[in-house]
């Protein structure tokens, strides 16, 4: 339950920021007309976040043996791929309001005439909110193979998330938005690290690679993942008592990979800055 609601509400918070800063943007501008078309793209892009769900939820449906065992898998990668590309995003991303702003002014601006700026407007908020709608069905769709995903859950993250956007829309400063975002990535890129190693099990018990050393350790004993704390780990950040070289080497490569992402990131934001320093002093 708590892996889906942390991942709904992640993702329908992020979805919910863009249109707040969109709306904010309008309304500072005095470009009030176009915000119906904001409301037009956050509709269009709900529906096609379900309409994929469902087509995430038809492909997975029906598979037996190695072959479920496969599509798991892929399922579970293409997860950690996503996770790992937003945390990318994040790091390289120092303005996130200035950012989304600079895009609205760009859609609204597409054409002299009304109609193809509310066109641009659409098109923006559809695609944000459709990127986050197919990525929470990707990551819930994973997670449920781990036993992690319930609906429960996932609609305690939306609400949350709802409560929190509209918190942040009234202005509230109770909210730290760099924080929750720091928080949340820690928490997704263990949740991807937990994922990377589930897949790379998946993939070993349809045969397709092997583990090496079956066992490196057994602590089932001390924590099961049948047990409620056991259980929780598994689901959150992929726990394990008994994991496989294959499948520990991965967790920790992944983790040792987005860290070392993260410093490069940082190292290339303080080059820059400092670049940028050296020549306004020139």
């Amino acid at each position: 339950m708590l892996a889906s609601a942390i991942i709904t509400f992640r993702e329908v918070f992020e979805a919910a920021l863009v249109v707040i800063i969109v709306l904010a943007y309008l309304k500072r501008t005095g470009k009030l007309s176009y915000v119906k078309a904001v409301w037009t793209g956050v509709g269009l892009g709900v529906l096609c976040s379900v309409l994929l769900a469902v087509v995430v939820e038809s492909v997975m449906g029906g598979l037996t043996g190695p072959s479920e065992k496969i599509v798991e898998g892929v399922m579970m990668l293409t997860a950690v791929l996503f996770i790992t590309w937003m945390v990318v995003w994040i790091f390289s991303t120092r303005n996130l309001s200035n950012e989304i702003a600079q895009k609205a002014e760009r859609a609204t601006e597409l054409g002299s005439s009304g109609a193809w700026g509310a066109a641009g407007i659409v098109l923006l908020i559809s695609m944000a909110v459709m990127r986050e709608g197919f990525e929470t069905a990707i990551f819930l769709n994973a997670a449920s193979s781990t036993g992690g995903a319930s609906l429960s859950g996932a609609l305690t993250g939306v609400a949350l998330a709802l409560i929190l956007s509209y918190s942040v829309f009234k202005g509230s400063r109770l909210v730290n938005i760099k924080t929750f975002f720091r928080v949340t990535t820690a928490m997704l890129v263990l949740f991807a690290a937990g994922l990377f190693s589930h897949a790379l099990l998946e993939f070993q018990q349809a045969g397709l690679i092997s583990p090496v050393i079956d066992h490196i350790y057994d602590i089932s004993w001390l924590m099961n993942k049948s047990s409620t704390t056991g259980s929780l780990l598994n689901s959150l950040f992929g726990y394990t008592g008994r994991p496989s070289l294959v499948e520990m080497g991965g967790y920790l490569g992944y983790l040792t990979v987005t860290y070392l992402l993260y410093v490069a990131m940082r190292r290339s934001y303080r080059t820059g800055r400092t670049g940028a320093g050296n020549s306004a002093c020139s």
